[in-house]
């Protein structure tokens, strides 16, 4: 099995083009073809990290966070991140980043979250527009459902909790073949006249590539008409942050005392109280303040995230308490995450999670 199949398998659950543009999700280092030996999945990639993928005779190395964001000038072995990369490729392993990919799909970084303190009825905090398109098509009425079935199996068609969603209308096309031309009804130099069914139908932009090649390949034209139009209706699969319910309302010191025992933290930096029971709970692992107004806007009784700054911890403004449980917390179950995505697709394959602990912050207690 190649490690391009490690990857592709990934990106079909958190897709590359849902990452941030600052971002640097994907393969790093190495190379998509090289025959997987074994995958090890961690938050960071350090030193400790890649020797313990050489001696378990794991040739990728998953991570959440991505050893590279910028490009390199030089690589000299004067800091971490090029002693990570230069012993990485002395070992031929390769190097793979799921980032703000996972971070903006609903059953990521912050749906695992949201798992760990058991909300219901969980959705995006901050759903992102624009990444939805609608294409229209006309196909001969005896062949829309050819076509229609070959969207929905590539993707499109998906709202909310429904598949299969279209609008179809009935007409007339015309069109008249020159020569050269091998239509599939009518005849050269003779305008033709041809009943159509119109297929509306969505798909996130992330799909477009296998959507098209789904409607070539199944339409009967030898010229296909279509229009992709961008759409800047939300959509509620993808975006910041997971908001969600406990199915019993906690008393504000009890569910942080929870928060401390799932997430095995030592110290809770959070606002004051505000006296109410805790059911609403917005989450976003790691650096989530720029969600603090979206998670008060939907009414969270507390928000859990990291990397709060001081004046950053005003924004909760007495209407909710604001959690900072820190970065490596928050994003710790991203690698039982990626883990468990890639053993159950390769149940028999050796794919294991780091022993080491990355957290380079330390508490002195």
């Amino acid at each position: 099995m190649n490690i391009d199949r490690i990857t592709k398998t990934i990106e079909s659950f958190a897709p590359l083009d849902l990452q941030e543009a600052y971002d640097n999700a994907g393969l790093i280092c190495g190379n998509s073809e090289w025959e997987c030996t074994g995958v090890l999945c961690s938050l960071d990639v350090t030193l400790d990290v890649v020797q313990e993928a050489v001696a378990k005779n794991c040739n990728i190395i998953v991570a959440h966070h991505p050893i590279l964001f910028t490009g390199l000038k030089n690589l000299t072995g004067n800091n971490h991140v090029d002693q990570v990369i230069i012993a990485a490729i002395k070992a031929d392993i390769a190097l793979y980043a799921a980032h703000t990919n996972l971070d903006n799909v609903l059953m990521g970084v912050n749906g695992k979250i949201a798992q760990k303190l058991n909300l219901e009825n969980t959705s995006i905090l901050l759903p992102r527009s624009g990444v939805l398109r609608r294409l229209t098509t006309f196909a001969p009425i005896d062949k829309a459902e050819l076509v229609r079935q070959a969207l929905f199996s590539a993707g499109a068609g998906h709202v909310g909790n429904y598949s299969d969603c279209s609008f179809n209308s009935d007409g007339t096309g015309t069109f008249k073949a020159a020569p050269g031309a091998h239509p599939y009804v009518g005849e050269i130099g003779q305008q033709h006249h041809e009943k159509e069914t119109k297929i509306e139908i969505i798909f996130p932009t992330y799909l477009e590539q296998s959507i098209m090649k789904a409607l070539l390949e199944n339409h009967p034209y030898e010229e296909v008409a279509y229009d992709i139009i961008k759409m800047e209706n939300k959509h509620y699969g993808i975006g910041s942050g997971v908001i969600g319910n406990l199915s019993k309302a906690l008393p504000e010191k009890d569910f942080l005392q929870l928060v401390k025992e799932v997430f095995k933290i030592q110290v809770i930096k959070h606002t004051a109280l505000v006296n109410k029971p805790i059911q609403k709970v917005a989450v976003c692992g790691g650096a989530g303040s720029f969600l603090i107004p979206t998670a008060a806007r939907r009414g969270a009784d507390i928000f859990i995230t990291s990397d709060i700054k001081y004046h950053e911890f005003f924004g909760a403004e007495g209407k909710m308490v604001i959690a900072d449980i820190g970065h490596y917390e928050s994003e710790q179950y991203t690698v039982e995450l990626l883990h468990d995505l890639l053993v159950e697709k390769f149940p028999t394959f050796a794919v294991l999670k780091t022993e080491h602990n990355t957290n380079p912050v330390q508490y002195f207690v």
